[in-house]
């Protein structure tokens, strides 16, 4: 077709789209039905509105209307009128019913095309009685929907989880990636070779930019690794392939004893994951090949992307690809206090890595003057010898957030205040006292949310008010975003780039120096 030839049923649609179900159902509806069966055919796109309209924007009442008349349409002469329907009783919700008039159709189809429309209908809403199909001469179901409704039916008689304390005992081969932002590899490196039982559950096999990866010892469970809250995100290697495109040897890898081992441990329920290209978009038609090649396979191992508990990540080698499981935990058990979150707000393994790099004294007295939802408040308290915190940010909301997310923590001992105000200009009756503060650590607004009219001025101010507040031997640790230059009485004592995101800035930590 040219492109300056316009397509009809795309039109009809794009103006059926628009109205509302009651005019769909009212109006459009009955010209549908009393029309022949040829213009009926032309008339199709409101099959598709009606799906999408009443899905979107109609009451249940309104979808329990429609149904009945779209599964009268799936006997319609029109083959074409039939697909219609097939694809349009998924949007609206269908159940047994349903499902078995879809399997009806699907033995008498007339088409490999219209099988191909009914099939991927039954991956939406098939169960049990679509299993019972497969193998049937009859009504021959391809390996995709197979899986789509074998998993589907494992997620509601079998709901998956991740099991936080299974022990995996058979180790060997095993490498686990610990990733983190770059520039944080030493301080995930640090806390690691710091707690002596990490250090003997997972020395270090080699640390490199935004990873550090380990070699299990021992048997460990999700719980070991998940007690250290420095990294974002904890894999462990499948292995690689030579080649980019290698089907065969990317499937086996999936369904291999080692990730056997892995999933059969740390799993209670169906064993599901979903594939992630990474940096490759989302790659569908490999996604597809792959995921039935792993299911022909092993048909116990489902690709399935809906709430999956883990992730299979296939990153780029040069010349090949590398294959890591991640486990998916929703929300992450570490930081389970997260009540709420804020625009610009830290990501928590980056609050964990400022706490860390802050270190720890007893009877500490801690400041966030751009508090966001108060994780890096959260995390030092949770390090322990902490006294008191207090919070500061011009956004009212974020206050709310900081002292919900701080309360969930169950810090105990420690108070804690929160104050909607700018940190250089508090309310009457709220003063942060000179040299009274022994910690501040921070993550300042960057610009790129939450828009900041002068940021070197802001950051400059920032040091100007650590100078005055922290005592004697107390730290600042922040993300700097800018060249600003401190007073002399902060005494730079570590410096490091970290990529937040494209945004390149430097973690720093600060001592407060005494007067001569």
């Amino acid at each position: 077709m040219k492109r300056s030839e316009k397509n009809p049923a795309k039109e009809l649609y794009s103006q059926l789209r628009t109205l509302t179900c009651e005019r769909l159902w009212n109006e459009e509806v009955p010209k549908f039905n009393r029309a022949i069966p040829g213009e009926r055919e032309k008339m199709a796109a409101l099959i598709r509105a009606v799906g999408v309209v009443f899905s979107e924007s109609g009451a249940p009442e309104d979808r329990d209307r429609a149904r009945p008349w779209l599964r009268a349409l799936l006997h319609d002469p029109s083959e074409k009128v039939r697909r219609y329907a097939a694809a349009a009783l998924p949007k609206i919700g269908a159940g047994e019913a349903e499902e078995s008039d879809l399997l009806a159709l699907l033995k008498g189809a007339e088409s490999a095309r219209e099988k191909k429309f009914v099939a991927q209908s039954l991956e939406k809403i098939g169960g049990k009685a679509t299993l019972r199909q497969i193998g049937s001469t009859e009504a021959p179901i391809g390996l995709r929907t197979l899986q789509k409704v074998t998993a589907s039916v494992a997620r509601s008689e079998r709901p998956s989880t991740l099991r936080i304390d299974r022990v995996l005992s058979e180790i060997a081969g095993l490498q686990i990636h610990l990733r983190c932002r770059i520039g944080l590899e030493r301080i995930l490196r640090d806390e690691i070779q710091s707690n002596p039982a990490a250090r003997m559950k997972f020395p270090m096999a080699h640390v490199e930019p935004g990873l550090v990866a380990v070699r299990p010892q021992g048997p460990f469970t999700l719980g070991d690794i998940y007690a250290m809250r420095c990294f974002a995100s904890a894999a462990f290697v499948l292995g690689s392939t030579e080649e980019a495109h290698d089907v065969e040897s990317v499937a086996r890898l999936i369904v291999s004893p080692l990730s056997r081992r892995i999933f059969s441990a740390f799993t209670d329920g169906a064993i599901r994951y979903r594939i992630e290209f990474v940096s490759k978009g989302h790659q569908r038609a490999a996604v597809r090949e792959v995921s039935n090649r792993a299911f022909e396979l092993c048909p116990e191992i489902l690709n399935d992307p809906r709430d999956a508990p883990w992730t299979i990540e296939i990153l780029k080698l040069m010349g090949g690809s590398s294959l890591e499981l991640k486990p998916r935990f929703v929300p992450d058990p570490r930081f389970a206090y997260r009540q709420g979150d804020v625009p610009a707000a830290s990501h928590p393994p980056l609050a964990a890595c400022i706490a860390r790099l802050a270190g720890k004294l007893d009877g500490e007295i801690v400041w966030d003057p751009f508090c966001g939802s108060g994780l890096e408040l959260v995390e030092t308290a949770l390090r322990g010898g902490v006294s008191s915190v207090c919070g500061t940010d011009i956004c009212a909301e974020a206050i709310d957030v900081a002292r919900r997310n701080f309360a969930a923590a169950h810090c105990k001992g420690v108070s804690a205040t929160f104050v909607h105000s700018d940190f250089r200009r508090l309310p009457d009756g709220e003063r942060i006292a000179t040299e009274s503060i022994s910690l501040i650590v921070t993550n300042p607004p960057m610009g790129k949310r939450v828009p900041i009219h002068d940021l070197r001025g802001l950051i400059d101010d920032l040091f100007a008010t650590a100078a005055e507040t922290l005592r004697p031997g107390g730290r600042l640790v922040f993300v700097n975003p800018t060249a600003a230059v401190p007073p002399q009485s902060l005494k730079l004592q570590s410096r490091q780039a970290i990529d937040l995101g494209g945004l390149e800035c430097r973690l720093e930590k600060y001592l407060k120096i005494e007067r001569r």
